[in-house]
């Protein structure tokens, strides 16, 4: 071997061995962050992958699916958990195969799907991420009920598929300016709601475990329903803005609805179990009430075959109330600031106790 040929191969041994040693440096820090379990960014029920750099930014993200090939790999190392959806169960045998884990971090306010005592028996804390969600959730209750009450899907359609160019009488929606809504559970999304609701000049009742004070109903011109059956009987529009619970669980049924005006609209933007659906039908069949706008079922999404979507006068949403850009993204960016309290021996901003 020439001494030139000598020289460049002492040269290229060199830059490998750099190359090498940063790859290794670079792997290190990596790997240094503190480790999360998470859906696959951008995979069908997880966090969208645009939200990516800010989690990366602290935390090396470990996927399910590489968490389960590889669990000897990664399950000493993973010391929180990001649930967004129901797209990973959170049960015993996961628990139990994450020894180092400190928190279950959920992306929304609904915990219903995770058993807290369970996982708080594990020594893990639990968080969720809420008043980020109020504005975009109480947004989507207006629109469902503006799209319901003036039939915009109905209207988009007939621009799309019309055989005629004549408005049938079908056509006609109702008013919502002056109208009375009626809102079951008046916690923050339920207030933001009436709020906007009083730029339609509508008449706002409320029904509430606890009645608000005198200051806050002025504010919004809202009125203290003590019996729920006094706000359906005189409601307009009834918005179900509840937590799931097992006293909310079917709270609106065939009883509810018979007490409902022949007029007047369901609009659920709570979970889908607090409405029984069977019973809905049933009100949609009979004419018992005029129509229904749901962002929340149960199942979600519901099955194409489902009766609820067969109806023109009911509207039917994939659960859309949090799914906006800015709202998704402060959501991930909470997320982030409850897993680094968890991993820092930190107070959780967000903790839920059983």
């Amino acid at each position: 071997m020439s001494g030139i040929q000598n020289t460049m191969l002492h040269v290229t041994f060199r830059i490998f061995q750099g190359t090498f040693r940063l790859r290794s440096s670079v792997t290190q820090v990596v790997m240094d962050k503190p480790c999360i379990l998470a859906t696959t960014l951008g995979a069908p029920g997880g966090i969208y992958k645009c939200f990516e750099p800010c989690i990366e930014k602290h935390f090396t993200i470990i996927t399910f699916e590489r968490f389960v090939q590889r669990k000897e790999d990664f399950a000493a190392k993973i010391q929180a958990l990001f649930v967004w959806g129901g797209a990973i169960k959170v049960d015993q045998n996961l628990l139990q195969s994450l020894p180092n884990l400190k928190a279950v971090v959920n992306g929304g306010v609904g915990v219903d799907h995770l058993d807290i005592p369970l996982i708080n028996s594990f020594g893990i804390k639990v968080s969720n991420t809420p008043h980020v969600v109020d504005n975009a959730t109480a947004d989507i209750g207006i629109s469902l009920m503006l799209a319901s009450a003036r039939k915009i899907v109905e209207g988009h359609n007939f621009s799309k598929l019309r055989e005629f160019d004549n408005f049938p009488e079908s056509s006609l929606g109702t008013d919502v300016s002056g109208a009375t809504l009626g809102i079951i559970g008046m916690g923050r999304i339920g207030y933001k709601v009436a709020k906007r609701a009083q730029g339609f000049e509508m008449k706002i009742l409320y029904h509430n475990r606890n009645q608000r004070p005198k200051s806050e109903e002025k504010a919004v011109g809202a009125m203290y329903c003590a019996s729920m059956k006094e706000l359906l009987q005189r409601s307009d529009f009834v918005m179900v803005v509840v937590n799931l619970s097992p006293q909310t669980h079917k709270l609106i049924g065939a009883k509810e609805f018979a007490m409902m005006k022949p007029n007047s609209t369901l609009i659920n933007i709570s979970r889908g179990l607090v409405v029984d659906q069977d019973a809905l039908v049933d009100a949609i069949q009979k004419k018992m009430i005029r129509a229904a706008a749901l962002d929340v079922t149960y199942p979600e999404p519901l099955p194409r075959d489902h009766p609820l979507l067969s109806f023109p006068n009911v509207i039917v949403l994939p659960h859309l109330g949090t799914h906006t850009m800015e709202t998704s993204q402060i959501m991930v960016e909470r997320m982030v600031t409850n897993a680094l309290a968890a991993v820092t021996g930190g107070q959780l901003p967000d903790e839920i106790k059983a």
